[in-house]
C-alpha cells in the first residue's frame, strides 16, 4: 500500500513540478495541483484502508485490558483468602429495634 502512496506523491510532484515550471503555470497552481490531486485524496485513501488495521489494534488493546483485568481479580480474590461474604457464620442482618410489628389478619 505505502509503494502505491509513494508512487502517486512523486507523480503528483512532478505535476506541480511541470505546473510550476511551465510559462503559462504559476506556482500557486502548482500547490493547488499538488494539495488537490495528491495529498487529500491519499489522505482520504490512506484513512479509509488504515480502517482494518485500527480495528484489530483497538481490540487487541481491548483484550489486553481485560485479561489484566481478570488476573488482577485473581490475584485479589487470592489474596482475600477466597472468603465467601457470608462465611462468617453470623447472621447477615438483624431485625431493627422500633420496627412494625407484623399485623395478622382477624378470622
Amino acid at each position: 500500500m505505502y509503494l502505491v502512496v509513494i508512487a502517486w506523491l512523486y507523480v503528483t510532484l512532478m505535476m506541480a513540478v511541470a505546473e510550476a515550471t511551465s510559462p503559462v503555470g504559476s506556482v500557486l497552481g502548482a500547490i493547488v495541483t499538488f494539495v488537490l490531486y495528491g495529498l487529500l485524496p491519499l489522505g482520504i485513501l490512506v484513512y479509509i484502508l488504515g480502517t482494518p488495521a485500527r480495528k484489530r489494534k483497538l481490540h487487541q488493546r481491548a483484550q489486553a485490558e481485560q485479561q489484566a483485568w481478570d488476573e488482577a481479580q485473581a490475584a485479589r480474590a487470592r489474596s482475600d483468602g477466597a472468603v465467601a461474604p457470608d462465611a462468617g457464620g453470623e447472621a447477615s442482618a438483624a431485625a431493627q429495634p422500633g420496627g412494625v410489628a407484623a399485623v395478622r389478619e382477624e378470622r
